[in-house]
């Protein structure tokens, strides 16, 4: 129920928003066999480490790119601002990178009667290695065109947990405001409104 629901709240957000060219393109790319993205997880073992994790995760990083960048401070004294339109694209489109990225496999493990049972857990298979953040870029690119803000967003979304350049990471950030509020979004969903297993 859960998952229909998001998917819904995906589609609503997606069309309301995302009106440019090839848009319509990359939606249906999202929602074809060819793509896992609304029943995908969010990782192996942490944040969302469960069928529809990654469309869950997507909608959280909405709602906390929206908080951030509606802060008094962001808009009256920074005066950053961004359409509805990048806002959506960076948010729901950040981790495209992990569309059949993941699959389920099996393993044996005791059960509480001390029996062997298989159980399912996921696991990583790259069939195109192109990085992360870059490769959400790559993709997205493919089906319609990124404002340089957007795909420095993008690119950039792990900030300094991912295993670019620092100094680069610290110029994308402070050049590119939509990065930085991305990042925080990111994190913010990623350690608070999901956390790892062994925190719940």
């Amino acid at each position: 129920m859960q998952l229909h629901e998001d998917k819904q709240r995906f589609l609503e957000i997606y069309n309301k928003y995302i009106k440019r060219e090839g848009a319509d393109k990359l939606l249906a790319f999202l929602d074809s066999d060819a793509s896992d993205f609304f029943t995908a997880p969010a990782s192996t073992r942490y944040h969302g480490n469960f069928e529809g994790g990654l469309l869950r995760h997507s909608l959280n990083v909405y709602e906390c790119l929206h908080d951030i960048l509606n802060r008094p401070r962001m808009k009256d004294l920074y005066g950053i601002s961004y359409s509805e339109e990048s806002i959506a694209i960076a948010a729901l489109l950040h981790d495209v990178c992990k569309v059949n990225f993941y699959k389920t496999s099996f393993r044996n493990v005791k059960n509480e009667f001390g029996k062997w049972e298989s159980v399912p857990y996921y696991t990583i298979e790259d069939n195109l290695p192109y990085g992360h953040g870059e490769k959400s870029v790559y993709i997205v690119s493919g089906y319609m065109k990124l404002t340089r803000d957007e795909a420095f967003a993008i690119r950039y979304h792990m900030g300094f947990s991912g295993t670019e350049d620092p100094g680069n990471v610290g110029k994308a950030l402070e050049m590119f405001p939509l990065a930085y509020a991305l990042c925080m979004a990111d994190m913010e969903a990623a350690y608070f409104m999901e956390g790892s297993p062994e925190k719940k």
